[in-house]
């Protein structure tokens, strides 16, 4: 029987699922990849595209995820999914590859955001680790106050991230001029790179990166007050906001850039308010960049811990995993993943860069795990009540499936090193299932 320390509460809203949608997608990827994309691309109209092509593959993952969501409202997302549709071992390596996986990036974030700091603040450039892990500490304190104010508080990041980027659209046609009228001549003697398969992959590599969170909400079904309801709206209008967004965003960049510079950009969103208005004015893109890289990392330490919290109650992760204290916060799950991170911020950013990059493979594997599980749960459980119908099942889930494990293999072929070791995990994945599940389960018989 579940006691009462280990139940989260059911505060949350259609307002919190937009927000953390919102939160948890948006980050520095729409600011910083357009001028990668561009030098593989050469092409607005194509670039525009891209975006959108990947924008309607999260609008199908959602429409998947949402089904799942309803039907199973649970803390953990595609861990649950797949535990439900194919077992134990299965929902194991979808689960601590999905929390793995945010760990990484976690950690990633914190540091990220440290290193913007510096810029800012030039003397605290020796500081970048101990601040990332202040970061965390105080994420963690606060956090620690409970599902409350931590939904406040994603809440109102999501909606300075969101005006921001509305405003930076704003600006950018108001004062810009329009710089995608070019010839052939000034393309070819750009930066750009000629059109071929491997750079179109690149460029939908550098997306998907992007459009990564889409399903953050589902993280919080069990939470919700009435998910059958909340859930299918705030998912869908976080996603088609995500969607205007990015074009957007993109369509102002492509306006104000010509080419040639935005292919050789790191930071467009910064290189175009700076040729606009001069180099001073950059400053203000990287507070945005605090900003957004912050509301990640809010929405990620908030959701992380729920995912070895759903595992600990089954008993596939340790025992302590599962308590929750008076304000509805996993007590244990949460520090436990920001320890975990500042593990990986001691290595240095090198180290969280290389696991953030198998992060990304191991985000698509979930995806992955997702949609099979939507299949196989509606031909061995055709009764499981359903408020929410994905369309087009089985071929919706399965093009969405072979469209994930393209990226996989194009991902393996990219950046053999971390697909390696990320391979490697699965390969110890069992052996570690075992043993995890035989400790869980002593620990839980003791009690």
């Amino acid at each position: 029987m579940q006691t009462k320390e280990r139940e989260l509460l059911k505060l949350l809203g259609v307002g919190f699922g937009i927000a953390v949608t919102i939160g948890g997608t948006i980050g520095t990827g729409i600011l910083r990849k357009p001028g990668p994309i561009a030098s593989q691309i050469g092409d607005p109209s194509l670039i525009l595209l891209l975006w959108l092509a990947v924008g309607i593959y999260a609008i199908a993952g959602v429409l998947c995820a949402i089904e799942l969501a309803v039907a199973l409202p649970k803390a953990g997302a595609w861990y649950v999914y797949a535990k439900r549709a194919f077992g134990g071992y299965f929902g194991f390596v979808t689960g601590i590859t999905s929390w793995l996986g945010t760990v990484s990036a976690l950690g990633f974030g914190a540091y990220t955001f440290s290193e913007y700091i510096a810029i800012l603040l030039p003397s605290t450039d020796t500081w970048i680790q101990e601040m990332a892990i202040a970061l965390l500490i105080l994420l963690c304190g606060f956090h620690w106050m409970g599902t409350r104010t931590s939904g406040a508080s994603q809440e109102i990041l999501a909606f300075i991230k969101a005006v921001g980027l509305f405003l930076f659209v704003v600006v950018c046609f108001i004062f810009g001029q329009s710089s995608i009228p070019q010839t052939s001549e000034q393309i070819i003697a750009s930066s750009v790179k000629p059109l071929t398969l491997v750079g179109i992959v690149g460029a939908l590599q550098a997306i998907f990166y992007t459009y990564d969170g889409w399903h953050t909400a589902t993280y919080f079904t069990e939470e919700n007050k009435d998910p059958a309801k909340d859930i299918p709206r705030s998912m869908l209008w976080g996603v088609i906001l995500i969607i205007l967004i990015y074009l957007l965003v993109n369509g102002a960049i492509l306006y104000v850039l010509p080419l040639e510079s935005l292919a050789g950009s790191k930071l467009a969103a910064a290189d175009a308010v700076s040729l606009l208005f001069g180099e001073g004015y950059s400053k203000i893109i990287t507070l945005f960049l605090m900003i957004s890289i912050l509301g990640i990392v809010n929405a990620q330490i908030m959701f992380a811990p729920r995912v070895i919290y759903s595992m600990s109650r089954d008993g596939l992760f340790f025992a302590q995993a599962s308590k929750v204290n008076a304000a509805g916060t996993p007590s244990f799950a949460m520090p436990v993943t920001a320890m975990l991170s500042v593990i990986l911020i001691l290595g240095g950013k090198g180290i969280c860069s290389r696991l953030s990059d198998i992060a990304t493979f191991f985000f698509v594997l979930s995806y992955a795990a997702g949609f099979a599980a939507l299949i196989q749960l509606r031909r061995t459980e055709p009764d499981l009540p359903r408020p929410f119908r994905t369309p087009f099942v089985p071929a919706l889930p399965v093009i969405l499936i072979v469209v994930s494990l393209a990226f996989l293999i194009a991902t393996i072929y990219s950046d053999p090193g971390s697909s390696l070791l990320a391979i490697g995990f699965m390969v110890i994945s069992y052996p570690l299932f075992l043993l995890i599940q035989n400790k869980s389960q002593s620990a839980m018989h003791k009690e």
